[in-house]
């Protein structure tokens, strides 16, 4: 199979924003020269919750108006990160944020853009990911559907075990269990607190 053949449309993020969070675990996110197995997202809404850009940026409801789903949102947290997000417009609008991956390939550029040799530092969190894979704001809005250089795939092997736990690194609505990881993976960005949450039943995704 072809990585364009592999791309993730824009029908998949055209639906509900937990969802495609919880699905987006377990694919592959295509930059440049460097691939990596995403183990970490949360999902944010675009309505009533507290923790998202649009309940107190006009930026980022302006964002949400003009793009399509798929978009890439990406904005600079607490003056020292990029942070990647993935627009999402369907049952209900909001984002996906890519916390980790795993890295797969291009490892060595990414431990020279780290500046670090140990594989499971290098994208274990949202700030960390983007400096490995060089994504910064000169790729905000870019359309993450139709690039296979910038782009997110399905992977061969699709069945993973994941745990839906609380976002982190939030003070406000922080409760809400939207944050997807692996079970048991070594690279994810903090240890997930609770294994006893279900979570979300995997349906078949649009390609």
């Amino acid at each position: 199979m072809t990585v364009r053949s592999r791309i993730i449309r824009g029908a998949f993020f055209r639906r509900d924003p937990i969802r495609c969070a919880r699905e987006l675990v377990g694919t592959e996110l295509i930059w440049g020269k460097c691939i990596g197995k995403i183990v970490e997202t949360e999902a944010y809404l675009a309505e009533n919750d507290e923790a998202c850009h649009t309940f107190s940026r006009p930026t980022a409801r302006a964002f949400v108006e003009r793009n399509k789903a798929g978009a890439a949102y990406i904005y600079f947290s607490y003056g020292a990160h990029w942070m990647l997000n993935v627009l999402v417009k369907g049952i209900a609008n909001g984002f996906v944020l890519v916390r980790a991956a795993q890295p797969l390939r291009g490892i060595a550029l990414m431990k020279k853009r780290r500046g670090l040799d140990d594989e499971r530092r290098l994208c274990s969190g949202p700030g960390k990911l983007t400096e490995a894979f060089d994504i910064t704001d000169r790729n905000h809005e870019m359309n993450l559907c139709v690039d296979p250089r910038h782009c997110f795939a399905y992977a061969v092997e699709e069945d993973v075990d994941v745990v839906a736990d609380e976002r982190i690194g939030i003070t406000r609505s922080a409760h809400h269990p939207w944050r997807f990881t692996i079970r048991g993976s070594k690279f994810v960005s903090v240890p997930v607190r609770s294994l006893t949450r279900p979570a979300i039943d995997r349906n078949s995704s649009p390609r």
